[in-house]
């Protein structure tokens, strides 16, 4: 089963469906109202995000840190990045990486 990209509004779903539409059901039934901006079928079957290239560095463990700030916020991201923010000392750009990149890994 082939592995999706989906962009929405305000998400990026990484899902297996067996064809394009099956993908934006998945979307649809967990976002209903949001709209499908972007949707790609990638060619192999994993997802890798490397922490380097989102600016996450050092002995911090940016993904227990920010789970922890996702929770308390209860998903709401910008919530959740200002949580990180003020915890971890991090600026805007890579507390929002952090927080964006541990909500596409389902937090």
């Amino acid at each position: 089963m082939p592995l999706f990209e989906v962009e929405t509004d305000s998400h990026i779903i990484i899902t297996w469906a067996a064809d394009d539409d099956a993908a934006v059901a998945v979307v649809s039934d967990a976002y209903p109202n949001e709209k499908v901006l972007r949707l790609t079928r990638r060619p192999r079957d994993t997802w890798v995000i490397s922490k380097g290239a989102l600016g996450i560095t050092g002995s911090l463990d940016p993904c227990s840190t920010a789970r922890d700030c996702l929770d308390k916020a209860q998903g709401d991201k910008l919530h959740a990045i200002r949580l990180y923010m003020s915890q971890t000392g991090s600026d805007l750009e890579r507390s929002r990486k952090v927080i964006e990149s541990n909500m596409v890994m389902g937090w």
